[in-house]
């Protein structure tokens, strides 16, 4: 069923959808998506698939059909994770939107409609709260990178597969549901928010970071690493296919 083609307008010439995946230059993109809405049928909905760029910049240099460019990220591995996030832009229609939140569910996907423009999205603005404390932790020699992998794969990470973090409240409030977890864990937690803190990004900083990784693969390949990673997501990917009331 694929088609290879090094022709953009050939490519896209009769698509009623069109998944763009250049490299993550504004430039480039803006170019890239351009040519495909020269191309493209009226009514092909463009999604790029840019993991921080704002849809309304990257769709800024179309001339025929802005109205149809949006965001449409993949989550990596993307041929495993189920999640897309779908952003319009400031001349994203509803219509552009509500086809591709319909077309990747019907793909097996699934699609999160991110309902503002951010730098990010929304899973890497997440991601990267978690990153900006894990590295702050390692540069003040709190725990090692092994350490904060370990935390988290052993303990919430097993948690956020099953549900989410908002549903993980809820269930530590017992009968009291989120209203109890928020009443007696609340304050404590804002103090923990004010006690967080943006790490100086430096060069002995990278440095450590990229040593104690080495240390904690040892004589694992990332491709070695790679394979068990994926073997277990789709593990729990079927676990979860047979489970209801889980999203």
């Amino acid at each position: 069923a694929l088609r290879w083609s090094d022709d953009v307008a050939g490519a896209v010439r009769d698509a009623p959808f069109v998944q763009e995946s250049g490299p993550e230059r504004i430039d480039l993109k803006q170019a890239l998506i351009a040519e495909i809405d020269s191309h493209a049928p009226a009514a092909a909905v463009i999604a790029s698939s840019s993991s921080g760029l704002r849809p309304t910049a990257i769709a800024e240099a179309c001339e025929h059909h802005p109205e149809r460019v949006l965001i449409g990220h993949p989550f990596h591995p993307a041929h495993l994770i189920p999640l897309v996030e779908v952003v319009g832009g400031e001349r994203t229609s509803a219509q552009a939107v509500a086809d591709a939140m319909d077309l990747y569910a019907e793909a097996g996907k699934r699609p999160v409609h991110v309902r503002q423009e951010l730098d990010g999205h929304l899973v890497n603005r997440l991601q990267a709260a978690l990153w900006r404390e894990a590295y702050d932790l390692v540069a003040r020699g709190a725990a090692t990178v092994a350490d904060v992998d370990a935390a988290i794969t052993n303990g919430p990470g097993l948690r956020w597969a099953v549900v989410g973090p908002f549903a993980g409240q809820h269930l530590s409030g017992g009968e009291g549901g989120i209203a109890h977890t928020l009443e007696h864990l609340g304050p404590p937690m804002v103090a923990w928010w004010d006690d967080l803190a943006t790490p100086s990004w430096t060069p002995d900083l990278v440095a450590a970071v990229t040593a104690q990784m080495a240390d904690e693969l040892g004589t694992t390949t990332s491709a070695e690493l790679a394979a068990a990673r994926d073997e277990l997501v789709l593990g729990i990917l079927a676990a979860k296919a047979h489970t209801d009331g889980l999203t």
